[in-house]
Parts: structure tokens; C-alpha cells; sequence
């Protein structure tokens, strides 16, 4: 059944564009097309004049992921998992102004000795659920405001990301003002990140603001990307080696960048202070990404280097704290399957990608990993406390060596595959008695209408 759709919407749905966050999608232009299966799904009528229609679309995406050793410890031996995502949404505009977004995701898990982890399984949740008021709209200026759940992601992802790697994404309820011309946008928010578990409709609401700020982009012609952001946090029981306290965190940032062809760039920085429990936050990261893709040359190579600088707390039980907190970073930033995250950490990380053809496009990774503060210790990609790191002197974590390949048949379905080896620094082999390298490889293929 699945598949006989499949077949049959791709033809048709092949020129639209399926992006990141599906209510960025606007289908009005398919108004005055003909009423076939595809034009139907996509801008369905509602009016005598067509002014309020409905849009509906998702995804099927199903994955199997194997690892050896995951934890690093010897003999611990092979475990899989059998990943499944499914989603369906609808979008009701009502004339030019107003319109409604839903959508339902049920994220499952099968098979490993474990258990789910909380980003593999969230059996049947409501993703979006908002209302979205359009205050100004002309060719210059935009004015929105939005209410209800709702997904956001910004900028590289490495602070603010929906966390499409996983197969349950991050959500948020609250509100959020936007407001944008062709060359700057201002996204203002107050959200809450609710509380996901494994069922069916049993996420629960926090009932408090834990993620408030605002998110600008200036573009330049011919001179890159500025943004500017502020973020706020707040959390009643957060964990470092420093120990547990509330945690009231701001973070400033800044990011200049440019994507495309020829020379590419992302560099970025971020300051955070406020405070843990009684004590005094001061913490920050610098980010450097620079490349450059080979346009005219055979699978147009790309070149790439990035260096991240992450502090961590240098100083475990004296009341203040340095370690770096990532926020809602997105989990595959250091890999697809990334052992470590972003607090207390140094890495250099070069990569190469190759365009094969324009379906297939391949990239090899190789991820040097130091800790920042030899006092702190190591904290997982969501960027939850680990492991300790005070009992080790050493400051060398291990390297990731990555490959992967990512074929598009068109513009609905695809098929990724990768595999991961995480050979062992000296201080992983401090703290693990019995220890081994890691591997890991997966398959993954989706299907987005």
C-alpha cells in the first residue's frame, strides 16, 4: 500500500520543495492547476473563491542502526536498533491572513537490549499545534505572530535546533513574533520544552518559560550573513560535574557565514553568564568552519575544516561554573552517531564531500577530539552530564573516523547510509577499566508528500 503511493505521488510532487520544517511549505501556486491526486493533497479548496484551503503532507522514514561496543567497554558486543518515524500534518489557511498547522508524529523503537533512548521513541505525540496571524504581509515587510506548539531551528543548529538526525524531534509551546524584509529577519520568543516520554499522548506541558529570546539574520549583498541572537534559560535541576542546581543561563551570540559555491565560511561565537545555584556562570564557545567547493572539477569536491572551542568548568566544588551548556543543540553536529557533545570540548574536524552525480553525493569525516578543562568531564550530544573527568589527567578523548553516502531519487525519497569507527584517546581508557573502540553503521530511508 505504502508503496504503490509512493509511485504514484512522486512523478507529480517531484518540482515542489519539501523543506526542514514543513510549515514552512506554501502550495497556494497549485490554486489554479488541475484537480489531480497530488494537487488535491496539496491545496485543497475549501471556498467558493479558494481563499481557504487546506494542505496536507508527512513522512515515512524507517532506519537500522548497528553498534559494537556503543559504551566503549570490551566484549560488551553488538546491539541494534530498528528505527520508524511517521507523520502527517495539515495546514488550514484562512484567506491571506490567518491560517492553523497540525501535525502528529509517532517515533518508534525496536530491538535494542537496552531500550529506547528518549530521542528514539515517542510512541504518538502532537509535533505542531498552532495558530499563525499574519499582521503585515507586502513585498517589503512581514509581520507574523504564532501561538501553540511548534518547532523552531536556527542558524547552524549547534544552540537552537528541531533535531532532525534523531527520530524524535524537539519541540516547544509558547509564542513567538517574526517579523522580516529580503534582506533581515527577527524572530522574538517565549516557549516552554515540554516534558516527552515513550507513550501515547503523554507528554506533559512544563507550565513555565524555560527558553526565551530572540533570533536576528542581516544578509549583505556580497559581504555574507550576520546573525545577532539572545537566549535565555532557565532549568531547576541542572547537572554538571560542578554538581546539581537551578541553573538561570543568558547566552549572546554572534555568527558570519556563507554557503553556496567557492569559498565557504561559519564562524560563530557565543558568551553565556548567569547563575548556578549561588554561584556565577561565565562560559563560551568559538566556532571556525572554513572550505571551499571545487565547482568546475569532476564531483565538484569540497574541502573543509572546522575547529570548535568549548570551556568547561575549571575548577569541580568551588561554587561557579565554565562548562559550556549547548541549550537544545542538534545531536549529529560531531557525526551521525556522536559519542561526546558540546561542552568541554576542544576538535578539529576536517571532512571532504564529493557530488558523484546529482542524486548521490558522498563525505568522509575525521574528528580529533581534546577536553577543554582536564577538572571537568565529558557530556553527551544533548549536552546532559556524562561522565566525570576529574579522576583523568589526560585530556585526549579519541577520534571519529566517518563515511557516508546520501542518494536522492527525487525530491520525496532518499536513501542514507554511514558507518562510524571512535578509536580511543587516553583518557577514555583512564575512566573505562575494560575498554574498547566503538563502531557503529546504519541505513535510512524516507519518503516526505
Amino acid at each position: 500500500m505504502v508503496v504503490t503511493c509512493i509511485c504514484f505521488l512522486t512523478a507529480a510532487a517531484y518540482s515542489q520543495s519539501i523543506k526542514l520544517m514543513r510549515y514552512d511549505e506554501d502550495y497556494s501556486n497549485l490554486k489554479d492547476s488541475g484537480r489531480n491526486f497530488y494537487n488535491t493533497l496539496k491545496f485543497l479548496p475549501l471556498s467558493v473563491n479558494k481563499k481557504v484551503y487546506l494542505s496536507f503532507g508527512g513522512e515515512i522514514r524507517e532506519e537500522y542502526g548497528g553498534k559494537i561496543n556503543e559504551d566503549w567497554i570490551k566484549d560488551q558486543g553488538f546491539n541494534y536498533s530498528f528505527l520508524q518515524r511517521y507523520s502527517l500534518y495539515a495546514d488550514l489557511n484562512i484567506g491571506e491572513k490567518l491560517r492553523f498547522f497540525a501535525q502528529v508524529n509517532s517515533a518508534l523503537e525496536n530491538g535494542s537490549k537496552y531500550g529506547p533512548s528518549p530521542v528514539d521513541e515517542d510512541q504518538l505525540a502532537v509535533q505542531n499545534l498552532f495558530a499563525e496571524y499574519k499582521i503585515l504581509k507586502d513585498s517589503s515587510n512581514k509581520l507574523a505572530v504564532r501561538v501553540g506548539r511548534q518547532e523552531i531551528n536556527y542558524g547552524s543548529g549547534r544552540l537552537i535546533s528541531v533535531r532532525e538526525g534523531t527520530t524524535v524531534r524537539q519541540y516547544f509551546t509558547g509564542a513567538k513574533v517574526m517579523y522580516a524584509t529580503p534582506r533581515f529577519s527577527l524572530d522574538a520568543f517565549v516557549l516552554a520544552a515540554d516534558e516527552v516520554n515513550f507513550g501515547v499522548f503523554d507528554n506533559h506541558p512544563s507550565h513555565q518559560a524555560n527558553l526565551w529570546g530572540a533570533y536576528s539574520n542581516l544578509n549583505i549583498q556580497k559581504g555574507g550573513n550576520f546573525d545577532f541572537y539572545y537566549l535565555g534559560i532557565s532549568r531547576d535541576n541542572a547537572e554538571f560535574e560542578e554538581g546539581m542546581a537551578k541553573e538561570l543561563r543568558h547566552t549572546l551570540a554572534t555568527r558570519y557565514w556563507k554557503s553556496g559555491g567557492g569559498f565557504i565560511y561559519n564562524i560563530e561565537a557565543a558568551y553565556q553568564f548567569g547563575k548556578f545555584g549561588n554561584g556565577n556562570i561565565n562560559a563560551w564557545t568559538m566556532a571556525l568552519e572554513f572550505g571551499y567547493t571545487f565547482e568546475k572539477t569532476k564531483f565538484k569536491p569540497s574541502v573543509n575544516l572546522r575547529n570548535d572551542y568549548i570551556s568547561g568548568d575549571q575548577k569541580a566544588g568551588d561554587g561557579k561554573l565554565q562548562t559550556f551548556n549547548p541549550l537544545y543543540p542538534k545531536g549529529g553536529y560531531f557525526g551521525f552517531n556522536p559519542l561526546i557533545g558540546p561542552s568541554n570540548l576542544i576538535d578539529l574536524h576536517p571532512y571532504l564531500t564529493l557530488t558523484i552525480t546529482d542524486k548521490l553525493g558522498v563525505q568522509a569525516d575525521v574528528v580529533l577530539n581534546w577536553r577543554y578543562a582536564i577538572s571537568d568531564g565529558i557530556y553527551r550530544p544533548s549536552g546532559n552530564y556524562n561522565t566525570a573527568g576529574s579522576i583523568s589527567d589526560h585530556r585526549f578523548i579519541g577520534t571519529t573516523y566517518l563515511l557516508s553516502a546520501d542518494y536522492k531519487f527525487n525530491n520525496n525519497l532518499s536513501l542514507s547510509c554511514g558507518g562510524q569507527y571512535f578509536r580511543l584517546g587516553d583518557f577514555i581508557k583512564d575512566i573505562v577499566p575494560l575498554w574498547d573502540n566503538s563502531k557503529f553503521f546504519n541505513a535510512q530511508v524516507s519518503y516526505k508528500f
